[in-house]
């Protein structure tokens, strides 16, 4: 199974760090690139829309800096996610930017990303492309991504209902390249768990939404803690796409999560304007069914060698040996 080139020699450990809105900003990324797992977040996440460059030129400076001072050490690659959807009037800015940049990863959502998968390759980067399930995957495929994200069934955000016992055969049928996984990975041994059943990479959200260097509010890193995987509503409702929601910050805003009116798709946007009253990700706070395995909230650094621990004594276990 095929790990991109780009990858290749600068991981700690087999896990991107999965893009999340309002959550992951410059110093998430910069902290879980140092720590040596991919850091990513969306260009939305930048704004005004100018703002993208000014984070992109920290991000690398940085880096390139941390590199430079660290030799030996394994510096990740980063990422930024490219929503490919018509209410996205940022994306050929964006896009534009991030080939300036020459964005080592770009991860794309939604729709088959053509002309971002031409832009990326014109200068060496590469396109991971999420998915739900095997009609998604086949599109992404045939229109040349470099490697494919598994959305399954209890993941943070926009999530399938597929497990991946059953997603992640199928698919590698007919895609040799790079499989990343997501779906309620908190802790090492699912990284391992990840591998074992075909995957190259794990996607892991939720879990770095209670670190110190997280954009997020001290009562979301709080109800992460407190909250079990009986707490996630998946639910259309509040952007149009299925996803995994924190029950209690659903009751926040007065709307009763066991009796949620029905979604309505036509309004799903993801263009620059501050959208609805009541807003996925500002104020309804996403999570995955892996809620119950976090009960702290560490540094970048700190979580990342506890999920290598946790890696090595999984493979210890199964008498793999050391990485």
């Amino acid at each position: 199974m095929p790990i991109p080139a780009i990858l290749d020699g600068h991981l700690t450990l087999p896990v991107i760090g999965s893009p999340m809105f309002i959550v992951s900003t410059p110093e998430l990324v910069i902290a879980q690139c140092k720590a040596g797992i991919v850091g990513s977040f969306p260009a939305l996440n930048a704004r005004p829309k100018e703002q993208l460059a000014v984070w992109l030129e920290h991000i690398t400076t940085e880096l390139a800096a941390y590199q430079a001072a660290h030799p030996q050490e394994k510096v990740a690659p980063f990422a930024v996610n490219q929503i490919v959807h018509a209410s996205n009037d940022r994306l050929m800015h964006d896009m534009e930017t991030c080939a300036r940049f020459k964005v080592p990863i770009i991860i794309t959502s939604l729709r088959p990303p053509g002309e971002i998968i031409e832009a990326a390759h014109s200068y060496g980067g590469i396109v991971l492309h999420d998915v739900i399930n095997v009609r998604h995957a086949r599109k992404a495929a045939e229109a040349g991504v470099d490697g494919l994200i598994l959305v399954c069934t209890g993941a943070g955000g926009h999530a399938g209902t597929l497990s991946p016992f059953a997603l992640l055969p199928e698919v590698r049928k007919f895609f040799d390249k790079t499989i990343v996984l997501a779906g309620a990975i908190s802790n090492g041994a699912s990284v391992l768990a990840a591998q074992a059943i075909g995957a190259d990479l794990a996607y892991m959200g939720t879990r770095f939404i209670a670190v110190r260097e997280a954009n997020a509010s001290e009562d979301y890193k709080q109800m992460i803690i407190k909250s079990a995987a009986e707490d996630i509503v998946y639910t259309a409702l509040f952007s149009g796409i299925n996803g995994n929601y924190l029950k209690h910050s659903v009751q926040q805003t007065g709307l009763d999560p066991d009796n949620l009116p029905p979604p309505d798709k036509n309004k799903m946007n993801f263009g620059s304007g501050e959208g609805s009253q009541r807003k996925a990700w500002r104020d309804i706070w996403s999570a995955g069914q892996g809620v119950g395995q976090i009960d702290d909230i560490p540094s970048t650094a700190e979580l990342v060698e506890r999920l290598r621990r946790e890696y090595d004594a999984a493979r210890a276990r199964l008498a793999l040996g050391p990485r």
